[in-house]
C-alpha cells in the first residue's frame, strides 16, 4: 500500500466520503488511490473555486466534512476566495494539496510554490507530511481537525504518496462542540427579566435550527426582546411553522434606526453588528452609543442547549411564542419587480428545499415574503466574496439528493464560477439556478454612490456595466449541459419556476430584469 492508498483509506474510514477534485500531475497517484478503493464519490470541478466552494455546501448541509483535491499552490490559490467564504461559515473541510516530490523542491520548477504560506490564511490546521509513513497519521489529524467545524489542509508531496506506506490511521476522537457557560446564560436572563424591550438577541450559526429559532420565539414572546440575525448567515430555517426573524440591513442607513432602541445586545454565536465597508462619515459600528454588548455564546459551544437553558431559567413556554403575521403570498402578474419576484420564488419553494442566497442586491427583500413559504433551509455567504452560491449549491445537492436546491444569483457572481452548472449535469443534481441579468454590477453602482466617489463617467460605469457583449446565460447553460430558458415578465418566470422545481436535474433561469 502506498501513501495515497493509506490516505484515501483513512479518509474512508474516519466518515470523509466525497473527494470534490481538480488534479493534476503531483496527485496522479492520488487519483489511482481513489480509483481503487471502494467507497469515495468523487466528483470533478472544472475550476478550484467550485470545488472549494462545493466542500462548504456539503458541510454546511451534511454536518460532516467533504475531501477536494487540488493541483500545488496554484490550484490552492485559485480556490482560497471560497475558502475564504468556508472559514467565515465555519464549515469544517479536508483539503489535500498536492505538492512536488521531496527532492525536486530543491530544483524551483515553474509550479514550485509556498502551499503552507498560501493555506494558512484560510486554514486552521496546515501540515505537509514528511514522508509515506506519515501520511495515513497526518490525514487522521485533518479530519479530527476539519470534523471540528475547521479548514484542513494537509500538503501531499508527490514521493509520499507513491512510496510504501504502513496502513490506516484512526481518526482521533472528534472535537466536541463545548456545552456553553452557565454564567453567560444567567447574565442574559438578568439583562431579559429587567429589560427585554430593550435587549436584542442576536443570533447565528447552530443556534438557527427549528428548535433554536422556536426557544428564541418563546423568550420573546416571554420577555418582549427582539431577535434578529446578522445581515448574513451559514443557514437558516425558515418557512411557514417556522419562528421567522429580520436580518440586520446590509446598508448603515437603514440598520442604525432599527438598532438605535437597544441598551443591550445579547450574542449568540454572532459577532458585533459592524458595517459590511468603511465609509466616509459613517460608522464601522452599528450598535448606539452606551449600548452593552454581552457575549453568550460562541461557535464552539452548543447554542440551542444554552437557548434551552435561557428558556428554563426565564420560565418561557410553548405558549408564550407570540403568532407572527407573515406577508400573504399572492400569485404575481406583469412586470418584473423585486417584489413580484420575491413573491414568484417563494411561492415556488418547495418542501424542504435549500435555497442558496447569491442575489446581492436583488434579493434585499426577499426574506419577508419567503418567510411564509413552505418549510426550507436558507443559505448565505459568510465571507461576502463573489462566486459563491452555484459551487455552494453544488455541494449542498451532492449532500441532500432527494432535497431540491435553489440558487440565486447575480449575472456578474455567476460568472466568476459558472463551471459550477458543468458538474450539476455531470452528477445529475437537483438545483435551479435563477440568475438576475440586470447587466451591471449592481451592487457597486450602489457602493460608487455610497463611499461618496462622485458621479460616474463613461470609464467608470465601463467597469461596472456588463454589456457590449451581453451575457448569453441560456448559450451558456446549454453549452454545459443544463437546460435554460429566458423570461422577462413575471409571468413567464411563475411558469418557469414551476416546471424547473418539478423535472429532475438542474435547470437555468435567467430573468432579465
Amino acid at each position: 500500500m502506498n501513501g495515497a492508498e493509506s490516505l484515501v483509506r483513512t479518509l474512508v474510514a474516519g466518515g470523509v466520503d466525497v473527494c470534490f477534485t481538480n488534479p493534476g500531475t503531483s496527485e496522479m497517484h492520488f487519483v489511482a488511490a481513489l480509483d481503487r478503493v471502494e467507497g469515495m464519490r468523487c466528483v470533478l470541478g472544472l475550476f478550484e473555486g467550485v470545488v472549494t466552494g462545493a466542500a462548504d455546501g456539503y458541510y454546511r448541509m451534511k454536518g460532516t466534512p467533504a475531501s477536494t483535491l487540488l493541483h500545488l499552490g496554484p490550484g490552492l490559490a485559485n480556490g482560497l476566495a471560497n475558502l475564504h467564504n468556508a472559514k467565515k461559515a465555519n464549515s469544517g473541510i479536508v483539503n489535500i494539496v498536492g505538492q512536488h516530490a521531496t527532492y525536486h523542491i530543491a530544483y524551483n520548477a515553474p509550479l514550485t510554490s509556498d502551499i503552507e504560506g498560501l493555506a494558512r490564511p484560510m486554514s486552521a490546521w496546515v501540515r505537509t507530511s514528511p514522508d509515506a509513513k506519515s501520511v495515513a497519521a497526518d490525514g487522521a489529524a485533518a479530519i479530527a481537525a476539519a470534523k471540528g467545524a475547521q479548514i484542513a489542509t494537509l500538503i501531499l508531496p508527490a514521493d509520499t504518496a507513491w512510496n510504501e506506506a504502513d496502513g490506516i490511521a484512526q481518526v482521533p476522537d472528534e472535537n466536541q462542540r463545548a456545552s456553553y457557560s452557565a454564567k453567560a446564560v444567567d447574565q442574559a436572563a438578568k439583562l431579559l427579566r429587567n429589560g427585554g424591550a430593550s435587549t436584542l438577541l442576536l443570533m447565528t450559526g447552530g443556534a438557527l435550527t427549528e428548535h433554536g429559532l422556536d426557544l428564541a420565539g418563546r423568550i420573546a414572546g416571554k420577555t418582549g426582546c427582539k431577535v434578529m440575525t446578522p445581515t448574513s448567515n451559514p443557514r437558516v430555517a425558515r418557512g411557514r411553522g417556522r419562528f421567522s426573524i429580520d436580518r440586520i440591513p446590509y446598508v448603515i442607513e437603514q440598520a442604525m434606526p432599527i438598532l438605535r432602541e437597544f441598551k443591550n445586545i445579547v450574542l449568540v454565536e454572532a459577532g458585533e453588528p459592524v458595517a459590511f465597508f468603511a465609509y466616509p462619515n459613517k460608522p464601522s459600528l452599528l450598535k448606539p452609543q452606551g449600548c452593552e454588548v454581552h457575549r453568550m455564546t460562541s461557535g464552539a459551544e452548543n447554542s440551542v442547549a444554552a437557548l434551552e437553558a435561557l428558556a428554563g431559567a426565564l420560565q418561557a413556554q410553548p405558549s408564550d411564542r407570540q403568532p407572527q403575521k407573515l406577508v400573504e403570498l399572492v400569485k404575481p402578474t406583469g412586470a418584473l419587480t423585486h417584489a413580484s419576484i420575491a413573491q414568484a420564488i417563494a411561492m415556488a419553494i418547495p418542501e424542504n428545499a435549500i435555497v442558496v442566497d447569491e442575489s446581492i442586491t436583488t434579493g434585499r427583500g426577499f426574506f419577508p415574503p419567503t418567510a411564509a413559504a413552505n418549510p426550507h433551509d436558507w443559505l448565505q455567504n459568510m465571507g461576502g466574496s463573489i462566486g459563491f452560491s452555484t459551487p455552494v449549491a453544488t455541494g449542498a445537492a451532492v449532500a441532500c439528493p432527494d432535497r431540491k436546491v435553489i440558487c440565486m444569483v447575480g449575472d456578474g457572481s455567476a460568472m466568476y464560477t459558472l463551471q459550477s452548472l458543468w458538474t450539476q449535469a455531470r452528477e445529475g443534481l437537483n438545483v435551479v439556478t435563477i440568475v438576475f441579468a440586470n447587466k451591471i454590477y449592481q451592487i457597486l453602482r450602489g457602493e460608487f454612490d455610497g463611499v461618496g466617489a462622485g458621479e460616474p463617467g463613461q470609464r467608470a460605469l465601463d467597469m461596472l456595466k456588463l454589456d457590449r457583449p451581453d451575457l448569453d446565460f441560456v448559450a451558456l447553460a446549454k453549452g454545459m449541459g443544463v437546460p435554460a430558458r429566458a423570461v422577462a415578465n413575471v409571468d413567464d418566470f411563475v411558469k418557469a419556476l414551476a416546471e424547473a422545481v418539478a423535472e429532475p436535474g438542474p435547470r437555468l433561469i435567467e430573468v432579465q430584469m
